[in-house]
This record gives C-alpha cells, structure tokens and sequence, in this order.
C-alpha cells in the first residue's frame, strides 16, 4: 500500500480501544485518514492513552462516546465518514450459561444491527467494513480433518453452537448473517472479515483473549484461564492451532476499504500448526521459560486448511508465525504478565 492513501478522508472506527481496533486506528493515522474513533467511556484512560499517544493522534484522531445497545448512538459520529469499520464486540471465548449468553449475543447482533442503521443515515458513505471471525464459519454440518479446506462459502450453524454453548461464535455468526441481509436490504456496500486466533502485541494496557491463549502456553503461574482451551497446569491441546498476526489483520481492513473491487467475505489465516510447533518455536526463542510437556485432547483445534485464495487477491503478507509469537511474548512481559 502506497502512503498516505487516506489523506483527507474520514473514516469511524467503533470499539477503537480493543486489540483489533487499536492497530487499525494506528494503521489509518499512519496513511493519513482522520479516525472518528468510538469508546464506551472516552475519560477512561486505560481505554484511550494508547490511542492519544499515537502518531498523529493530536491532528486527527477524535473520541466519541457510543453504545452499541443505544440506536442512534453512533447517528453524529459518522457524520462525513466515508467508511466504518465496525470492531466493537465483546470478546470472551469461553462457554457458559445463558446469562454469558446474554452478555455476548445481544451486544454482537443489536450493536451491529444499531451500526448499520445510522450508516443508513450518512450519505458520504461508501464501504461497512464488519470484523466478523472465523468463528461464524467453521462450526457447520460439514467435517474438519485434514482433507478440509474451508473457504468463504463456509456458515456457522447457530443451532450447532447453541447446543455447544459457544455463545461468542454465536453472536459473531448471528450478528454476521442479520448485516447482510440488512446490507442486501438497504444497498449498503459491506464487506466481512473473518480472522482466525489473532495475536501478536497489542497496543492496549489490558490482556486480550486470543493473545491470553499464549500466555496460558508459556506462564508457569495459576492464572484462572479459559476453560475452553486450558485443562491444567502443564497441559497443551493435542490439536491444530490456526493463528494470524493482528498487525496483517489490521492492514486487511485498511485494503479492504482502499481496494474498490474488494466485495463479500474474507477468511484470514496466517499459519495453522501443530500446538507442540508453536512451543518448539518459543522454547527455541526462550529456554528459560517453563513449558508444558503432556496434551490433553479438545475439540475445538481441528486439523483443516483455510483458504487463503481470496485474501491474498488483496495483496496481503503474513508475519512469519515466530515474529509473531517471539513479539507477543515480548508484549507480554514488557506489560508485566510474563515474569521470565
């Protein structure tokens, strides 16, 4: 991408202080957009310091208070964006009981559906540009093993992952399938992007789900981690690990908006490796930490290959997987969550 291709272009980016959000709106300030940028509380600084410290932040960067449950809430914010980039969604990867449920489904769809509705109201606007996951993908009726190659054509069944209980999937998967039919409604151009476990550094005070997976891998420590993915101490998922870096992520979005031609969905996976992989890499970069030795088996780390046909009509690059991994741990301890 040439620089400053969003000279004198506004563009909304909602949920701006999450791990996604926070290097899109870095990537946008870098390429010379004014990012109106949406936070719950924008006096908080734990939700908004990173962002103000930002490379041309004082210029062109400007916070909004928004509520995903409120309609109307984001009806002044998008006044004159020529793009949104709707991020903002509760992200917890556990699953549980229906008030967790509540907590992640509603604030996905009517937050997403509330988005759509005030974007209806601007007519500066060209593209919707929705961080969906691949997660509103591979939970189908169709088989994942190692013959599988899941591309875009792939849905996630919301009858599937009710009875599993994956609520955030759920939301994703729901919120995903009511903005299309709202786009096809209302000619809105929208396009989604469906990422696979994003890690890599993030730019927020606050550990992320996806990046807190690696934490589990590499800390010794009795952190009360995701039960989904966690099984003990010394344990690691015998399964497939399917990751991509949050830095190319958030350049998707960018030449997703920039590239006219760009249309529909985009699966987004970086690597798919073996868990033990993923350890032989941060034992090799960091011997000193204590890792674990035995599996334990999950369901959830199937052995598959995602398409990457369609993204790389982008001209996307991936981070090599031990960049990524060796720049996380960096984060992490530089933030103060990995001791070693």
């Amino acid at each position: 991408m040439s620089e400053l291709g969003g000279s004198g272009k506004i563009v909304c980016v909602t949920g701006a202080s999450g791990f996604i959000a926070s290097w899109l709106v870095q990537r946008l300030l870098q390429r010379g957009y004014t990012v109106k940028a949406t936070v719950r509380d924008p006096n908080d600084p734990d939700k908004t310091k990173h962002l103000l410290a930002l490379d041309g932040a004082k210029e062109r960067l400007h916070l909004f208070k928004a509520d995903l449950l409120e309609e109307g809430s984001f009806d002044s914010v998008l006044s004159g964006c020529e793009g949104v980039f709707h991020t903002a969604c509760p992200v917890v990867l556990e699953s549980g009981d229906t008030g967790r449920k509540e907590e992640l489904v509603e604030p996905a769809l009517k937050g997403t559906l509330n988005v759509l509705k005030s974007c209806l109201k601007e007519p500066c606007l060209k593209r919707v540009i929705l961080t969906s996951s691949m997660a509103s993908v591979v939970f189908s009726e169709r088989p994942l093993n190692p013959d599988t190659v899941v591309d875009e054509t792939w849905f996630s069944n919301p009858l599937i992952l009710e009875q599993m209980k994956l609520w955030y999937p759920l939301g994703k998967t729901l919120a995903e399938d009511a903005a299309w039919k709202f786009a096809e409604q209302n000619q809105i151009d929208l396009v989604t992007i469906h990422p696979s476990f994003v890690i890599g550094p993030f730019l927020q005070p606050t550990l992320n789900a996806t990046v807190e997976v690696i934490l589990n891998l590499v800390n010794e420590r009795a952190y009360q981690f995701r039960p989904i993915f966690y099984a003990g101490a010394q344990a690691y998922p015998d399964g497939y690990y399917h990751s991509v870096d949050v830095r190319d992520v958030a350049d998707v979005h960018v030449q997703v908006f920039e590239i006219s031609s760009a249309s529909g969905r985009y699966c987004f996976n970086g690597t798919s490796v073996h868990f033990s992989e993923v350890l032989d890499i941060v034992r090799r970069n960091y011997p000193s930490l204590k890792l674990p030795e035995e599996t334990y088996e999950s369901k959830y780390f199937r052995k598959a290959t995602i398409s990457e046909e369609k993204v790389k009509t982008l001209g996307v690059s991936f981070t090599p997987l031990e960049v990524t991994l060796k720049d996380t741990i960096e984060c992490l301890k530089e933030k103060g969550f990995l001791n070693n």
